[in-house]
Order: structure tokens, then sequence, then C-alpha cells
């Protein structure tokens, strides 16, 4: 995988691609600028630059150029924490409590995912994986 990082205009076209999952110009275009602030052929640009540097890959769906990210969410968020936080998963997950409201619903559902992961590394180590 390319080990290009993505620029601030280049990560929002991530984020709307991590949603969809495929898009054309046109869908991220409308997505990422409803009230027009960059052209549609800015953004056409953008996305062949993405391309380009394999952030991005396309197909043709009829006459159209349609977009799939293939720079994933876990791997910019891997880039996140070893940049600001040194690879240190608890200081990230403590810096994100602080900084944000959790409810007491958000906590539990929290305490179910890591327990969830406690119970697959668990067992990956049982199966020698």
């Amino acid at each position: 995988m390319n080990d290009r990082i993505p620029s601030g205009r280049e990560l929002d076209i991530l984020k709307i691609l991590w949603e969809l999952g495929t898009a054309s110009v046109r869908e991220v275009h409308e997505r990422m600028c409803p009230d027009g602030e960059l052209a549609y052929n800015t953004v056409q640009t953008l996305l062949r630059i993405m391309d380009d540097k394999g952030l991005v890959t396309h197909r043709l769906r009829g006459r159209t150029f349609v977009y799939t990210s293939k720079h994933t969410r876990e791997r910019e968020m891997s880039r996140l924490l070893d940049n600001v936080f040194d690879g240190a998963v608890d200081q990230f997950v403590l810096s994100l409590l602080k900084s944000q409201n959790t409810t007491a619903d958000e906590m539990k559902k929290l305490e179910r995912i890591i327990a969830d992961a406690r119970r697959r590394k668990q067992t990956d180590r049982a199966k020698g994986t």
C-alpha cells in the first residue's frame, strides 16, 4: 500500500468515500461542496491526483468514473495514533474521553467493545495466531 499522506482536502474526500463506499466526482462534489465552495473541476482534479498517489482507485460505470478509497480509515487512525500519541492507545483513549462529553450509554458500549476485543485476543493467542 502507498505510504502517501492525504492533504486536508484529500482527507475530506476520503471521509466521503468511507461513508459512501464508491462515488462519482459529482457525488463527491455535492457532498463536499453543498454551497459550491469548490468548482466541480477542482474536485475532479483532486480525485485524479489522489488516484495517482494511490489513495483512491477508479473504475468506469457507463461513461462515469466511480472512485473507491484505497486508503482506509484504520490506516489514517493508526497514523494519527503514531504521530500524536507515539502509539500509546491508552493515552489516545484517555485524551478522547477527557475531550468529549461521553454519556453513560457510550461508556457501556466502549466497555463491551473492549471486552469483545480482549476475548478475540485471548482466542487468537490460544490458537497461536
